[in-house]
């Protein structure tokens, strides 16, 4: 969907170019060229301008971000939402377990997308689905959807999160798991610590043990797919429920992780968000 954005000239921009405040301010190449191409995609005190026309402290300028027009947007089916916050740029979603982010040849119309974009079509919005950090299908938790391209740029690599997660062994204090993750077949998700894979960075911390199994709170260095899944198999510990890399445990039916938490920098406001969710009672009843 479109966005405008205004911004007030100060004195760290006087008497520079458009295009110094564009880039300094996350504008990615491509979108630069597309806001050129719009008769307002950038305005400067209400008249076209160029990005290599200079500013003036108190000036206005103004960038529309145009729509995503004909690009593919998921076919809106109704479903429930645990909608956390949401302005013109960003929503971020507790994301329930077993529910895919993206659709697929196995996932069609059953997805986050989906039902994001009948939440939208309903509030008269349009917008292609932009998850900004997926989650797999059997976490649960924190997750921010960009509304346009610029949020998403911005933001990318840019939230910090925070997980729980109930590791099968006792684990006390805390700890780092500093090893390669691989993916053997490019086909298969699977993957697997191997020195030909990329550096990946897990910290935990115990929270507690109820003899067999212990709640953790972990923080990524890095964000390689199925990371903590991966690293806590590795040392024996799989994620309780994790079928992929452990085995089934009758006690739940997906993998006992949890986005509890998640920060960043609003991408126009500059203000930092902040957002907790604790994890569902499936994980609670575990540990408990």
């Amino acid at each position: 969907m479109p966005r405008k954005i205004c911004y007030k000239i100060t004195e760290k921009y006087d008497n520079r170019k458009v295009l110094d405040f564009l880039k300094a301010n996350g504008y990615s190449h491509r979108l630069i060229t597309k806001l050129k191409q719009a008769s307002d995609g950038i305005l400067l005190n209400g008249l076209h301008t160029r990005t290599v026309d200079f500013m003036k402290k108190g000036d206005v300028l103004e960038i529309n971000i145009p729509s995503d027009g004909n690009r593919s947007v998921s076919i809106p089916v109704k479903m429930p939402l645990d909608i956390v916050y949401e302005d013109d740029d960003l929503i971020v979603i507790n994301k329930p377990a077993n529910l895919s982010v993206h659709e697929s040849h196995n996932h069609l119309g059953d997805t986050l997308s989906n039902a994001l974009a009948y939440y939208l079509e309903e509030k008269g919005k349009r917008a292609v689905f932009r998850a900004v950090g997926r989650l797999d299908k059997g976490t649960s938790g924190l997750m921010v959807c960009a509304l346009n391209k610029y949020t998403a740029s911005r933001l990318s690599g840019k939230i910090k999160k925070r997980y729980l997660a109930i590791a099968s062994a006792v684990f006390e204090g805390k700890g780092t798991i500093d090893k390669p993750i691989f993916r053997p077949d490019p086909i298969i998700t699977l993957r697997t610590v191997d020195d030909r894979g990329e550096r990946a960075v897990t910290n935990w911390e115990a929270i507690k043990n109820n003899g067999e199994n212990t709640l953790l709170k972990i923080e990524l260095e890095t964000g390689r797919t199925h990371q903590i899944r991966v690293h806590f198999a590795h040392i024996g510990a799989p994620l309780v429920g994790d079928t992929m890399y452990g085995k089934p445990d009758e006690r739940l039916c997906r993998q006992a992780l949890h986005c509890c938490y998640c920060s960043f920098i609003h991408p126009v406001t500059e203000e930092k968000m902040e957002f907790y969710r604790d994890m569902p009672e499936d994980m609670k009843r575990i540990i408990n």
